[in-house]
């Protein structure tokens, strides 16, 4: 026969009521945190998939932030072009005006005027910051203005080249931003007299390029496409000069003109280019055929020229319309530029709107998993808790009951 004493009956009904007043507890704690895993021990294989859930939520929303980053800096430099296109535009229409064979030298100077308006507010969009003040077009050099004024007065790059990349998902990343160099000097030059040497009075008239295939066919292979050098020589004696114009390409090969050597003041083609040189033996200069110029250094010449270049003459009238004709083939170049970084940008947006709907679903996903393994059943929860208090309270009665039952209640 087991003897029980009366303090194993005192220890097994504290035991007891301790044990029904814990799970109380739990259940109380469950409906009012909502969860039905507060801690590892109420459910160890639960516990530990939800810490997975609650890191690839971590995950999900770092790359939400980069997302939404992303979005916001590509739509500034979206607007920022768009907003650069529309001035180009109004200043390829004031070049157009300055083309006009009747201005004034007051509209010549209205015209200047306007050109340095706009050419000082494509200097702001180009410096455009963005929400934590950093110029977006100056590459890594953010505490930069991409472009300042140097000592001569003129718009000059100031940043480097490099490009700000973001993660968006697992090995997705996105450029987010594009250089000042590369959108606004980086720009194909128009073929452009340089370098004129020899007869003071000497010029070159009708420049134009009627065939881009010939003009690269004009190089042998491995010759890059560089400045033409271009020469009036004389193809006869010193008692009977005949002036010749000569075309040389960088690696100093001849190349054959229509018609063959032509003379000074006889239009010819040549290397897919049209042109008239007007000089004495001697003069020489190099056409420019593979140059860039700035957005800004083009606006900068239109201003000059027409507050620079005197017309009347045959020689200023055909540098006139030559910087007319060239600035305006870099202006179209410029705005082809801007427009072809737009539909790079589209493109960049797509990705990062695709990815940031990925993310969302991903997240929503992984929500509705954890909360299928922590989330409280609340009808349930409340229904244990009332069971468990009626339980407690009869195990408390019970107790008081047999607390009180003792040999010497029979003495």
């Amino acid at each position: 026969m087991m003897r029980i004493s009366s303090q194993q009956i005192f220890s097994g009904g504290i035991n007891r009521l301790q044990g029904i007043n814990s799970n109380l507890v739990d259940t109380q704690q469950q409906i009012s945190t909502g969860k039905k895993v507060n801690k590892p021990s109420d459910d160890p294989v639960a516990a530990a998939r939800i810490l997975k859930l609650d890191q690839e939520l971590r995950r999900v929303d770092t790359y939400q932030r980069n997302a939404n980053l992303a979005d916001n800096r590509l739509k500034q430099e979206e607007s920022a072009l768009e907003s650069s296109v529309d001035i180009i535009q109004r200043v390829r229409e004031l070049t157009v005006q300055a083309g006009s064979g009747s201005l004034s030298p007051n509209d010549r100077q209205s015209i200047s005027a306007e050109l340095r308006e706009r050419l000082g507010q494509l200097a702001n969009i180009a410096n455009t910051r963005d929400a934590s003040g950093e110029y977006i077009f100056s590459g890594f050099q953010g505490q930069t203005p991409a472009f300042a004024k140097d000592g001569a007065g003129d718009w000059k790059y100031q940043g480097d080249e490099g490009q700000r990349v973001l993660e968006i998902d697992d090995g997705v990343t996105v450029p987010i931003s594009d250089t000042g160099k590369e959108i606004f000097v980086d720009v194909p030059a128009a073929t452009s007299v340089k370098n004129l040497s020899g007869d003071p009075g000497a010029y070159v008239s009708d420049l134009k390029v009627v065939s881009e295939s010939a003009l690269r066919a004009a190089f042998p292979a491995g010759v890059g496409m560089n400045d033409l050098s271009v020469e009036v020589v004389n193809a006869g004696t010193a008692a009977a000069p005949d002036p010749r114009v000569e075309i040389q390409t960088p690696d100093g090969s001849l190349l054959t003109s229509e018609p063959a050597n032509p003379a000074p003041g006889e239009e010819f083609e040549v290397a897919g280019i049209e042109l008239t040189v007007n000089g004495d033996i001697g003069t020489t200069f190099d056409l420019g055929v593979n140059d860039k110029q700035s957005i800004f250094g083009t606006i900068e010449n239109v201003i000059d020229g027409l507050e620079g270049i005197a017309k009347g003459s045959s020689k200023g009238n055909a540098e006139y319309d030559a910087l007319i004709a060239e600035s305006l083939t870099n202006l179209d170049n410029a705005q082809d530029s801007i427009i072809l970084k737009q539909t790079e940008l589209g493109g960049r947006l797509n990705a990062v709107e695709s990815t940031t709907a990925f993310l969302e679903d991903s997240g929503l996903y992984t929500k509705e998993i954890r909360s299928q393994l922590q989330d409280v059943d609340y009808a349930e929860a409340i229904s244990n808790l009332s069971f468990q208090s009626f339980v407690l309270q009869a195990a408390q009665q019970s107790f008081a009951k047999v607390s009180q039952m003792s040999l010497f209640d029979r003495l």
